[in-house]
């Protein structure tokens, strides 16, 4: 009979604590919103930035899929309770379909390209971009291209700025041996 370490045992309830941990992350950033229409200013991209940074990309990808999974099941873990499917077809599907992205892209350049301060910052502001983007593309089939701009970029431009700038000093302030490597 073969025996393991105990920290064999541990590392599948770890990855399991982890992962759950993250969803709950991301679940409660959900609910820190400011009403807005179409889109609500919550702190759901911070958390998909600094869940993809700090768990890693294939982790924190595992993590924002697993939430995003719950939402398409029903459970009211998205901004304002939204759930089901219908929340990934509504006005916040292109933010929502970038999160994945833009958490294994965090975590990616966190373990490459942004180990100093300027460099997070500009991954992280490149990320909110590229969410940004995302939603306002899809928000254009919707509403137009300069009613999605006007609704679903432009009020969020600062907030990506100031979310950038805290996500990077979150990382800068946690030691490197509690982020996860891979």
């Amino acid at each position: 009979m073969q025996t393991t370490s105990m920290t064999d045992r541990l590392a599948p309830t770890r990855q399991i604590a982890l992962l759950l941990a993250g969803v709950g992350v991301l679940t409660a950033s959900s609910y820190v919103a400011v009403p807005m229409v179409p889109v609500p200013v919550t702190m759901q991209t911070l958390a998909v930035l600094l869940v993809g940074a700090l768990a890693g990309p294939r982790l924190g990808l595992a993590m924002i899929v697993s939430w995003l999974a719950l939402a398409a099941f029903g459970l009211p873990v998205l901004s304002g309770g939204k759930a089901g499917l219908l929340a990934f077809t509504g006005p916040t599907a292109g933010f929502l379909l970038a999160f994945p992205v833009a958490g294994y892209l965090a975590g990616v350049a966190a373990r490459t390209i942004a180990r100093g301060h300027i460099s997070r910052f500009a991954s992280f502001l490149g990320l909110h971009a590229l969410i940004l983007l995302a939603g306002w593309a899809w928000l254009a089939t919707l509403v137009g291209v300069e009613t999605a701009f006007l609704a679903g970029v432009a009020p969020f431009l600062v907030g990506a700025v100031i979310k950038s700038a805290l996500a990077a000093a979150i990382i800068a302030a946690i030691p490197g041996r509690y982020r996860q490597r891979g």
